[in-house]
């Protein structure tokens, strides 16, 4: 093992390097749900209000998605290997605040806090993933698995909260990190080589201030629709957003060190990077639906809820091995249209759930189901958001990918739950909330149908040209 760290051209080296940056990615997204399962505990405990409940997850999402681009220009100009260290340390602190705090509001920081470790430490650890892997079939079972990290990482964090809030405390939920982080930091600072861009390494401010106040802008507002569409607050806050991210784009066009490089934004990524944010607003705020109907319709405690998930797990982690397998022969683009169709399908079986209904009835076949058309999304999509990407960019480009499934969540949870307080009324009576929570299962399934006519439109080419090296020759 020592030599295997130590020599940069060891064969087996590059594969342990995926072991620890897919370890990161599981951490970064399971952190995401991890607290969902928990949530109900948490306000009890600490006296927050449903606003204060749903920006818990809101917090981490957004601070993350919002300065990942930030992040990943750093990680690419101060070096790959410092960012993504800090960022670990930074994590593991902060998830230790969260889970020692004693209010609302302190939680609330503490996630924010982990959202902006988590967007440096995010962008560097699948830059550091591109370079180790530049091409080839090596490279294709690399994202692969990485893209399944990503999926997966949700519902462990649905499971893994279940079993530490029933049998720990929901603090645990945050304080698991901190030994995870350890370990990780450690074989990191031995195991990594560093690396960074060539040539300008400029940080763009502006450009960061932009895109930031404008996704905050952005989500605070669709937030605000809870309490309906009619207030003035709300309109100004979307009217800003969408001011700050048109001026944005137009000054990364003229920026001579631009945050986002607009080159990385061709059609094909562009459609990856939207289809991440179709992931991104179904698995982070349907999924959170469907718990609070496990938990408060049917009565489920923490851990059953947390294993009644595990369905969606088993299927992701079982599907993805054939279409790594199936991706060679068939490239991405039929997965990434056929995918979301069969999620769609799931959530619309999801819409059936009822007051009194059983979970092996209603609620495991649409969460097998939806594991296998998320599967099919998640195996090709990070690897399709970075091809073809200079190694100069490759920081930024990963930040995108990273920023379109936060911010797909954010905006997500946020809409969804605009959607679920107008259907439900405010209303606590349970044949209230299931209307609610139909709502929001079809509203998400509308969005996965917009995901695969993202696919058909923007995903073009053939598969030697999408995904070089996935030819039968690679």
């Amino acid at each position: 093992m020592s030599s295997l760290i130590t020599d940069r051209n060891h064969p087996n080296r590059k594969w342990l390097v995926l072991a620890i940056v897919a370890m990161t990615q599981l951490v970064v997204v399971l952190d995401g749900t991890i607290v969902a399962i928990s949530l109900p505990h948490a306000q009890l405990e600490l006296g927050m209000s449903d606003v204060q409940r749903q920006w818990v997850v809101t917090a981490y999402a957004l601070a993350f998605g919002s300065l990942l681009l930030l992040g990943g220009r750093i990680a690419d100009f101060w070096g790959r290997k410092k960012t993504y260290i800090l960022g670990l340390v930074g994590f593991g602190a902060a998830s230790a605040y969260g889970g020692l705090i004693h209010t609302g509001a302190e939680l609330i920081i503490g996630r924010g806090l982990q959202g902006i470790f988590a967007a440096m430490m995010a962008p560097a650890a699948l830059a550091i993933l591109t370079i180790t892997f530049p091409r080839g079939r090596d490279r294709n079972t690399a994202f692969a698995v990485f893209g399944a990290v990503a999926g997966m990482g949700a519902a462990i964090g649905f499971i893994l909260g279940g079993v530490l809030t029933e049998y720990a405390s929901w603090r645990w939920c945050l304080l698991v990190n901190v030994p995870i982080v350890i370990i990780v930091s450690i074989t990191a600072a031995f195991l990594l080589h560093e690396s960074k861009a060539q040539g300008d390494t400029h940080l763009d401010i502006l450009g960061a201030v932009l895109v930031t106040a404008g996704l905050g802008a952005l989500v605070y507002g669709f937030t605000l629709a809870e309490d309906g569409w009619g207030q003035v607050t709300l309109w100004l806050y979307l009217a800003a957003a969408a001011v700050l991210l048109v001026l944005f784009f137009v000054w990364q066009s003229k920026a001579k060190h631009p945050l986002l490089p607009l080159r990385i934004l061709n059609q094909t990524r562009g459609g990856a990077f939207l289809m991440q944010m179709v992931a991104g607003a179904t698995m982070i705020g349907a999924m959170l639906y469907l718990t609070f109907h496990m938990q408060i319709v049917l009565g489920f405690t923490p851990l059953h809820t947390g294993l009644g998930m595990i369905t969606q797990t088993i299927a992701i982690s079982a599907t993805v091995p054939f279409v790594t397998r199936a991706l060679p022969k068939f490239g991405p683009r039929p997965f990434l249209i056929a995918g979301p169709l069969v999620a769609a399908c799931a959530l619309l079986l999801m819409s059936r759930v009822t007051v009194g209904g059983s979970y092996w009835t209603e609620i495991m076949p649409a969460l097998l189901l939806n594991g296998i058309g998320m599967a099919m999304v998640f195996a090709p999509v990070q690897n399709l958001s970075l091809l073809g990407v200079d190694p100069h960019d490759a920081g930024a480009a990963s930040a995108t990918g990273n920023a379109s499934n936060q911010i797909g969540g954010s905006v997500g949870l946020a809409i969804f739950t605009t959607i679920y307080a107008e259907v439900s009324s405010g209303s606590h009576d349970p044949h209230d909330l299931v209307s609610g929570y139909h709502a929001v299962f079809h509203a998400a399934a509308i969005v996965l149908a917009l995901g695969a006519v993202i696919a058909f439109t923007l995903i073009r080419g053939s598969k030697s040209d999408l995904m070089p090296g996935m030819d039968k020759r690679s």
